[in-house]
């Protein structure tokens, strides 16, 4: 029988959005309740996301897995709130794009009562929004879980949240906090500042849109992520700053050594090793295609 009747989607945009209709679609047949803004609950509703709107207060009380699904801060300031009214038995995990300071937090205020259990799923669009929620969004991506202590929780509520999540196609990976925000600082943070600096370089170099019309597909693709709204991206550069910065001058001392080696061999050891890493992500990406087939 199944412990999770009631879930609970605390920000019903694209992850948590994306997160309820995967559930369907691997077959839960609970209730989805959703918290947002009611512009957002009706958009919600119509696409057949959520089953209910509600206030945060009158939700927790009967839900057995809450999912926060918004910015960082904002999750934050949740925490209190959820830890209060959420049953003892059940299950409070979230999504955001980093989680040392949740973490810590969800440390401090979850000792007893219901489980914490942080995550992040490694997935997402240039867009934002319930209306661009895809049932299939999860598949084949990298989930973290981020547990407050030394292991995840050994509870019934925590074990079907993670089956749900195998079976809509994710690949579990637990990690520290610490850990977590390190890698994410250079894999993730740091590609999309790239593409926000080359844009940002580019349009007080454009004169014309017409300037454009030569452009290979190589500045599509370089500033793709350029996309993403400032409001995205400001709660992660508030809370992962530290390391942020550290692989960002890591990224300017390097630019600045190709600079330096175009006059003397053209930049030659830089594409080695380059290449290099591009293979190993290719090598990665055709095994995991493999996996995912099997």
């Amino acid at each position: 029988m199944p412990v999770i009747n009631t879930v609970l989607v605390v920000g019903v945009g694209l992850i948590g959005g994306s997160f309820a209709l995967g559930l369907r679609r691997v077959g839960f047949a609970g209730r989805i309740l959703g918290v947002a803004s009611q512009t957002t609950l009706s958009r919600a509703l119509s696409l057949g996301v959520i089953d209910r709107g509600c206030r945060l207060a009158d939700a927790l009380p009967e839900s057995d897995l809450i999912y926060l699904a918004e910015p960082v801060t904002r999750i934050m300031d949740r925490l209190e709130e959820v830890r209060r009214l959420a049953p003892d038995h059940a299950l409070v995990t979230d999504v955001g794009s980093t989680k040392r300071r949740i973490v810590k937090s969800a440390r401090d205020l979850f000792r007893g009562g219901p489980d914490f259990v942080g995550g992040h799923p490694m997935a997402g669009k240039e867009g934002r929004g319930v209306g661009l929620a895809d049932a299939e969004l999860f598949d084949g991506a990298v989930y973290a879980l981020v547990p407050t202590g030394r292991g995840l929780p050994d509870s019934p509520v925590f074990r079907e949240f993670r089956g749900w999540l195998e079976a809509m196609g994710c690949r579990l990976k637990v990690m520290t906090a610490e850990d977590h925000d390190r890698t994410v600082a250079w894999t993730s943070h740091m590609p999309q500042l790239v593409s926000t600096a080359l844009a940002a370089a580019l349009s007080d170099w454009i004169q014309r849109p017409a300037d454009l019309e030569i452009a290979g597909r190589g500045l599509r693709d370089m500033t793709r992520l350029a996309a993403s709204p400032h409001e995205v991206w400001e709660a992660i550069i508030r809370t992962n700053g530290d390391v942020i910065d550290e692989a960002l001058r890591s990224f300017v001392e390097t630019t600045e050594a190709l600079r330096a080696s175009l006059a003397i061999d053209t930049g030659a050891e830089h594409f080695v090793r380059a290449n290099a890493l591009r293979g190993c992500i290719e090598s990665l990406e055709s095994t995991q295609g493999e996996q995912n087939r099997d």
